[in-house]
């Protein structure tokens, strides 16, 4: 989830989107613009329908529209994790002490690094499906680093099969900047009106 939000959006979202995209060739669509924090809050109600929640997508996009430079508008996929990027925001302007010790990353960026900075071939997910081809390069990779493909072939009860990628290109993120080999982009981090650090670590 991103971590620190801006207060005004410039193009191309806060400065870590910026900087990893270049990274990812064909795979920089997948690093979504998070816009400022008062479109991330314009509207937080639970949503009883899909009109609904299309309507909050349209209230959110406006006020967007009034915190950015040029004005943009909010994505779908962006505007889908809206919720648990407020749920970790509110963790960490409730909880200082917590800011040393939850790091943001992301999945591509994250294969990248572990990729010896090369960008994947091929995408997880082609029109919505996984691809099965972009999840063996994903697979072959993290093997390389250590994990069992046994392991990587049987996602939990619950866990989508490139989600599960996902999270084991996390836990070894979360071990290089525990090791202090991680990277932040940028370095140093920046930080919002909150003091919660801006970075991308991988």
């Amino acid at each position: 989830m991103p971590i620190g939000l801006p207060e005004f959006s410039s193009k191309g979202g806060r400065g870590p989107e910026a900087l990893v995209r270049p990274l990812l060739g064909a795979r920089q669509s997948s690093v979504f613009s998070i816009p400022s924090r008062a479109a991330l809050y314009a509207d937080t109600n639970d949503f009883t329908t899909i009109e609904a929640w299309y309507a909050a997508h349209i209230r959110a996009s406006e006020v967007a529209k009034t915190t950015s430079d040029p004005p943009r508008g909010v994505s779908i996929q962006a505007f889908g994790i809206f919720a648990k990027i407020r749920e970790t925001d509110a963790l960490l302007i409730a909880r200082p002490d917590l800011r040393g010790r939850v790091f943001e990353s992301h999945p591509e960026v994250a294969f990248c690094r572990l990729n010896g900075d090369q960008a994947m071939q091929l995408p997880k997910k082609i029109k919505g499906s996984v691809n099965p081809a972009g999840m063996a390069e994903r697979k072959a990779l993290l093997c390389r680093h250590g994990y069992e493909k046994g392991f990587l072939d049987q996602p939990p009860r619950g866990a989508a099969a490139d989600d599960f990628l996902d999270a084991a290109a996390m836990m070894l993120i979360a071990g290089r900047i525990a090791s202090g080999e991680a990277r932040p982009f940028p370095d140093p981090p920046a930080r919002d009106g909150f003091g919660i650090p801006i970075a991308i670590w991988a």
